[in-house]
């Protein structure tokens, strides 16, 4: 473990979910110098043991600059797997810099016995597999992704955002305002009380988000799972105990 109060230690944590905010809290409760940075699009963040950031950098220059400017030893990459563009920038500000990189991310869904998976690349591939006919949809794929949905306005939308939308949505919508983890009997009610037809959602992975899943599949629901985006080659791991390993030996071998 790297020494309480370490001054040669200071990592930035790309943050923004549950296993960024298990980490910080490991980070914190070790003594180790680190900022933790939220992207910005979430109004109420969590709380968290450590300084807090908010807001983007500025793209791969600006996140250079940062790491240069706040001396920045190590970067952990705990961001939503679809934060691709964060972790793409972050692989290149960290080999401008020279900094030690590494992602905690999360093992994404396999699809079990009795799912009904309609596997698809992207939001757009996403739209054209819905029905024809209309249909009951549960959108659980983030606000910001949801206005290429508005080429299938025959159906009836739920959608589901941590925040209040803070302007007009581009379709009508039930929207319920929650901020997970989600339990399964909760899915079951919500989606039996909606008459939830079809399902949209990103793998993810994960316990957080996973109830949504398998709720779909007592139900024996669709659902339109759209893949991760790719992503360059960098270190990963899928827990906070083995990013605190990778700071120790880091630490110990001066990176």
């Amino acid at each position: 473990m790297v020494s309480q109060g370490s001054a040669t230690t200071r990592a930035l944590i790309l943050g923004g979910t549950s296993d960024a905010s298990l980490l910080a809290a490991a980070v914190a409760r070790a003594g180790i110098h680190a900022v933790y940075s939220y992207g910005g699009r979430t109004r109420a963040p969590a709380d968290q043991p450590l300084p807090i950031r908010i807001g983007g950098f500025g793209g791969v220059s600006g996140l250079a600059d940062y790491i240069r400017r706040e001396a920045i030893t190590h970067v952990i990459d705990a961001t939503h797997p679809f934060a691709a563009e964060m972790s793409r920038n972050a692989v290149a500000a960290c080999a401008e810099t020279g900094t030690p990189l590494i992602a905690l991310e999360r093992a994404p869904w396999s699809k079990a016995p009795g799912d009904d998976w309609i596997e698809v690349v992207d939001v757009n591939a996403a739209v054209a597999a819905l029905p024809k006919e209309p249909t009951k949809v549960f959108l659980a794929i983030g606000r910001q992704h949801i206005a290429p949905f508005v080429m299938k306005p025959q159906h009836t939308y739920t959608l589901r955002f941590v925040d209040p939308p803070e302007t007009t949505l581009p379709f009508p919508a039930d929207v319920i305002v929650s901020r997970g983890p989600f339990a399964l009997d909760g899915e079951l009610e919500m989606m039996c009380t909606r008459g939830i037809m079809c399902i949209v959602a990103r793998n993810s992975g994960g316990d957080g988000a996973r109830a949504k899943i398998d709720a779909a599949r007592m139900l024996g629901l669709p659902v339109i799972m759209i893949s991760r985006p790719e992503l360059p080659e960098r270190p990963r791991v899928e827990s906070a105990a083995e990013i605190m390993q990778w700071l120790s030996h880091r630490t110990c071998l001066g990176a």
